[in-house]
């Protein structure tokens, strides 16, 4: 059977549609998963008694790929108020960099999301990656420990 030319093109148009519109909702899940952690995180920091209204230590890990990465990175967030430092990972898992910063602040959800994906554009434009974010108490294993006995629990 023999279809029309129109009616090629009009199916190839609706693949075309169905693909893009997949791309654009697993790239929205994938955004909104990232920002589920720095959700947890606050909820779980809360529950352990945190104040929301008084400012934390906050630290904010990098993977870099050189040195230079780090300095420019550093530069960045130094004149921000972000206290530095850097060092080179294991030499057998590679040549990379471990950047950290710590600034005390004010720790919500909106701030920390804008946070994650401000830091996450910085590491990218560096050819590196933000790892994330932690303070006194909390880390994303406790998290995933409490989503494991909340999902028990269910």
């Amino acid at each position: 059977m023999v279809f029309p030319q129109w009616v090629t093109w009009l199916l190839a148009l609706a693949a075309l549609l169905a693909a893009v519109r997949v791309y654009f909702t697993l790239r929205r899940l994938s955004q909104s998963r990232t920002e589920d952690w720095d959700e947890r995180l606050v909820k779980n920091l809360r529950t352990q008694g945190g104040d929301p209204f008084s400012p934390s230590d906050v630290d904010f890990f990098f993977d870099l790929p050189d040195q230079g990465a780090c300095e420019q990175v550093a530069g960045v967030l130094g004149v921000r108020g972000f206290s530095i430092d850097f060092r080179r990972d294991d030499p057998e898992r590679g040549d990379r960099y471990t950047l950290h910063a710590r600034k005390a602040m004010r720790i919500s959800v909106p701030d920390m999301q804008s946070t994650r994906r401000e830091f996450t554009a910085l590491a990218a434009q560096h050819g590196g990656r933000y790892d994330g974010w932690a303070t006194a108490g909390i880390t994303r294993a406790a998290v995933g420990r409490d989503d494991a006995a909340d999902s028990k629990r269910r």
